[in-house]
């Protein structure tokens, strides 16, 4: 008998581990698709100045991945679709009169610091949209609390003021440009700044003023939907957060609801729902054991309503799910899935 020498290769690489017979091509691009719809309400709702917002960190995001290749001296990555996914996320948490420039600004340091400082996809350690947002939070703080009302009468030939700020120069007055649109009456301030005779369906609808894809709970659903259903996102991240925001918010809308919103309005105001479904659930920088899953997501939901409640700031998603990106490692390593067919330890 003459026997053959066989050589069994294994073959390491980094996450997103793949179960299906499926490309990280495929899913990132599955991924830009679920995104479509939310982009489109965003230039519905808020019209070119949002379209224009999308395009600009996009297009910078996708400069700055090949640019860097380039200087590396290696294969462009670009064709992955994980950087658009990355500079389409950036735009939809930005308010949607947001100038221009600072968009720019965003997307290079997200792309630039955020993902290719580790080593590109896969190696990543926190969601490099979020890396660019809390960048302008910090370096301009005043621009990214301007907020413009939704539905403006000329909102598809016009742009919003400050949408076509020059670099450095001091962005025209929102209020002149209210008043000579008829909405002189708009506050400016989001329904997560203030809760009053705030109706939940217009929340959930997306009818209210926010950041260009952050308004409409609804479709940011259907298409968390979709990417669940085609096991591209594990629902039980998502969930996790909800839960995690409901449980730490209940209590205190139950002790006075004058001062703290329902949970109903917590969970469809500002970047919550955006941030559970798209960028909480970054197959990089979290969690792949199940146990692990859900810790992740109710901290990142515990930690959401805290910063909103008891923080100087509003918002609390994002500085959440980064806080949730850098235990991601601990949570993984503490909570190993038990091997088939292991012992329990202590157990005969």
């Amino acid at each position: 008998m003459q026997t053959q020498d066989t050589q069994l290769r294994i073959e390491l690489r980094t996450s997103p581990h793949l179960k299906q017979t499926l490309t990280v091509e495929q899913i990132m691009r599955h991924v830009v698709y679920a995104l479509i719809p939310v982009c489109a309400w965003s230039v519905y709702t808020f019209g070119v100045s949002a379209l224009l917002l999308i395009l600009t960190t996009t297009i910078f995001a996708i400069a700055t991945e090949h640019a860097l290749s380039y200087l590396a001296k290696s294969p462009t990555s670009i064709g992955d679709w994980s950087v658009t996914i990355t500079g389409i996320l950036l735009a939809l948490t930005l308010p949607p009169g947001f100038p221009l420039w600072m968009g720019a600004v965003a997307a290079i340091i997200g792309v630039a610091l955020g993902k290719s400082m580790f080593g590109g996809l896969g190696h990543n350690v926190m969601n490099p949209a979020l890396i660019g947002r809390a960048f302008v939070q910090a370096a301009f703080p005043v621009a990214i609390t301007n907020w413009t009302p939704a539905f403006v009468a000329n909102r598809f030939w016009e742009t919003i003021p400050t949408t076509l700020t020059i670099p450095f120069m001091q962005p025209p007055e929102i209020k002149t440009w209210l008043a000579s649109v008829a909405l002189d009456g708009f506050t400016g301030a989001t329904p997560l700044v203030s809760t009053n005779n705030i109706d939940s369906l217009d929340l959930f609808l997306g009818t209210t003023a926010g950041s260009a894809g952050e308004t409409s709970a609804l479709i940011i659903l259907i298409c968390g939907l979709y990417l669940a259903i085609r096991r591209m996102m594990d629902w039980r991240l998502p969930i996790g957060v909800f839960i995690g925001a409901v449980i730490t918010s209940l209590p205190f809308w139950l002790s006075d609801p004058s001062i703290y919103p329902d949970p109903i309005l917590v969970l469809c105001s500002g970047g919550l729902m955006l941030g559970a479904v798209f960028m909480a659930s970054d197959m990089v920088a979290s969690p792949v054991t199940p146990l692990g899953i859900w810790i992740y997501g109710l901290f990142i939901g515990v930690i959401t309503i805290i910063i909103r409640f008891f923080a100087a700031l509003p918002e609390g998603v994002m500085y959440a799910i980064l806080l949730g990106n850098a235990v991601s490692p601990l949570i993984a390593e503490f909570t190993p899935p038990r091997v088939y067919g292991a012992r329990q330890e202590g157990k005969a």
